[in-house]
């Protein structure tokens, strides 16, 4: 079945928008409670409930969004949900709003994400969605890379607080650009995957416990404890050696993956359909021990930035195949965005102890020794991927898809 243009559009600019209402919820809210005279113990407080507040939705959110018929809607209101976040942070910076403000994020947040790849997932069907999630995730960085460089100027010069109020004016073109996505070009596919289901709706401990699921989410966490502290370490290093300069090559490093990421996300997707998944895990894994090798050696700033390029392969990797093996591994199933919640979750786990780690390894051995550890884990993730990660990719669709 054909995919009207203007619903194709939709999903690219709501991905954009999205990314740019994500973007202020970043480390602005940090800079911008500082401003409100919070000391670093309340807002570390805030920022670890928010965060506290995600890893524990992650799967009740997915089986929420797997349950509803209306993903459009739900998206919608996780976007509403945002804009009222937002609104509290600028309008409202007393303790009690700031935390519902992060608590309401960290949820919505979690309920926005499967959302978007649910509705992918019907607008494409399983056999395109290599490629769409690509596509989704070029338009999310292109998004993220703007809006940074944006509300870091606006923050700057008008106000702090002016952040977040772009943040809630944001989701308006978001709303519009999924208003735009038909729920006619998802019937025929979510029709099919629905005749196809054949798993209970209640079975949820037979899908946790399937070998490729766990083994995935297993790298998942590897991932992120490997890769997570990488950008923080060598930034404290960078601030040492490079001085006033610091902020612009930390800059760069935040920009130079967000482009490599853009650039090459379709062909990451395109290389999932017609290669398979394990092909495109081992590439993308495999720059986290080479890139912790090099941070381990590396003393030139600027060479920094050549290495975090790098990492825009690694990030293209696993947000193009997170949701594609999800939906790889609930084939059958109505339980793809709960398995994305499981993947979120390992992710979370595997975010929050790496930089913990990472700090302490540099404290109490060296900056070297952490990022050789770093690597080291990465490496894992790799060796776990060769061993033990199912190919996941169907046969037939994948054939069909490549014969086109």
């Amino acid at each position: 079945m054909t995919v009207s243009r203007q619903s194709q559009r939709g999903l690219d600019w709501l991905n954009f928008f999205v990314a740019d209402v994500q973007t202020g919820f970043g480390p602005f809210v940090a800079v911008y409670l500082t401003t409100q005279a919070w000391t670093e113990v309340q807002i570390g407080f805030a920022l670890s409930l928010g965060t506290m507040t995600a890893m524990l939705s992650q799967m009740p959110a997915g089986a929420l969004v797997d349950a509803t018929r209306h993903k459009r809607r739900a998206a919608m209101g996780a976007l509403l949900s945002i804009a009222l976040a937002a609104v509290l942070l600028a309008a409202w910076p007393a303790t009690l709003p700031v935390l519902l403000s992060e608590i309401l994020h960290g949820f919505a947040s979690c309920v926005l994400t499967p959302s978007i790849a649910a509705i992918s997932l019907g607008l494409v069907g399983r056999a395109a969605l290599g490629e769409r999630l690509g596509r989704n995730t070029r338009f999310a960085s292109l998004g993220g890379a703007i809006a940074a460089g944006v509300m870091g100027l606006i923050g700057t010069y008008l106000a702090p607080a002016a952040v977040f109020w772009l943040t809630a004016v944001l989701t308006v073109p978001s709303l519009v650009a999924l208003l735009n996505i038909r729920d006619s070009d998802m019937a025929a596919n979510v029709a099919a995957m629905q005749a196809q289901a054949h798993t209970p709706r209640g079975r949820l401990r037979d899908l946790m416990l399937d070998r490729g699921i766990l083994v995935f989410a297993g790298c998942a966490l590897l991932f992120t404890l490997s890769n997570a502290a990488m950008l923080p370490l060598a930034g404290t290093a960078v601030t040492r050696a490079a001085g006033d300069e610091a902020n612009l090559i930390i800059a760069g490093c935040i920009v130079v993956p967000q482009l490599v990421v853009a650039g090459i996300s379709p062909w990451v997707g395109r290389l999932a359909q017609d290669q398979g998944r394990r092909t495109v895990l081992l590439m993308g894994f495999s720059m986290l021990p080479l890139r912790g090798l090099l941070l381990a050696v590396v003393q030139e700033p600027y060479m920094l930035l050549l290495v975090q390029a790098l990492d825009g392969v690694s990030a293209a990797t696993l947000n193009v195949m997170l949701p594609l093996t999800a939906a790889d591994l609930t084939r059958g199933t109505n339980r793809f965005n709960l398995c994305m919640g499981f993947f979120g979750l390992a992710v979370g786990i595997g975010g929050t102890i790496s930089t913990g780690l990472a700090g302490s390894v540099a404290t109490w051995a060296s900056p070297e020794m952490a990022f050789t550890m770093l690597g080291g884990i990465g490496l894992a993730c790799v060796l776990l991927t060769f061993l033990a990660m199912p190919e996941t990719r169907p046969a037939l669709p994948a054939d069909v898809v490549a014969a086109d």
